[in-house]
């Protein structure tokens, strides 16, 4: 794959300014989507991965929420379960629309790259895929999953779980939800009940890491405690996460060695 990055930088920038990057919602996408193109090169990278295949997981956090925008302007909201699942949609915008030919005319990584955008966010990769596929698969679902902790702390919770602050600081933690976090799963939305729980959910993501270089990230930027450092004025809620934070500091450590 031949790419040209600052080409497809203008195109995504080209893209995002029909949906006004002042706001503070488009605003936070874009950025998330830099910050995810970056790790995924940097996890290429302490794979000693080719500078193709560097490219290739670039391209794919550059991509992979292109279909955000879109579902802010038809429905308002980033929540799939209240609008559409945006990853079909980035899917929609790329390849069936045909956006792709604007980041870059060489359609043989098209596949692979269709692949990473449309599962990136899905509970679990479909079976079957090939070996440099996964690999693309789990480089861009681990950079996305780092970047979430670190919106999850930048970005007000009553803003991405549109609760209000007093729903925030007095909901309990659903036991199902708490039983997926020891189990070490990343923890369904279905389980998910109370806007403490969607907190815990996100710490979550962390158990579904693969490779050594995103552990070490996460350990590395701190966002993760800071998430677990949950601020409630419910007395069982803030039992919960002190074990929680203990629970994940001891599981990181190991999985980091």
């Amino acid at each position: 794959m031949i790419l040209d990055r600052d080409r497809a930088r203008r195109a995504f920038a080209d893209y995002t300014r029909a949906y006004d990057p002042t706001d503070p919602k488009v605003r936070l996408k874009i950025e998330h989507t830099y910050r995810v193109a970056g790790l995924c090169e940097q996890i290429a990278r302490s794979l000693s991965l080719s500078e193709s295949d560097t490219d290739l997981a670039w391209m794919a956090g550059l991509l992979h929420d292109v279909g955000r925008f879109e579902q802010l302007r038809r429905y308002g909201t980033f929540e799939d379960a209240r609008s559409i699942d945006h990853a079909a949609c980035s899917e929609e915008v790329l390849f069936r629309q045909g956006h792709i030919r604007d980041y870059l005319d060489d359609a043989s990584a098209d596949e692979p790259l269709r692949t990473a955008v449309r599962w990136h966010s899905a509970y679990r990769l479909p079976e079957g895929l090939d070996d440099a596929t996964l690999q693309l698969c789990n480089i861009l679902r681990d950079a996305d999953k780092i970047d979430i902790l670190r919106v999850n702390v930048e970005t007000p919770l009553e803003e991405i779980y549109n609760v209000t602050t007093e729903a925030l600081r007095t909901a309990p933690v659903t036991p199902a939800v708490l039983e997926a976090f020891y189990a070490h799963h990343t923890v369904l939305r279905a389980l998910k009940r109370t806007p403490a729980d969607n907190v815990v959910g996100h710490a979550s993501l962390v158990y579904e890491l693969v490779y050594p270089e995103s552990l070490r990230e996460v350990s590395r930027q701190g966002y993760l405690w800071q998430l677990l450092d949950f601020k409630t004025e419910n007395p069982d809620t803030a039992r919960d996460f002190a074990a929680l934070r203990d629970h994940m500091h001891t599981w990181l450590a190991k999985a980091v060695c």
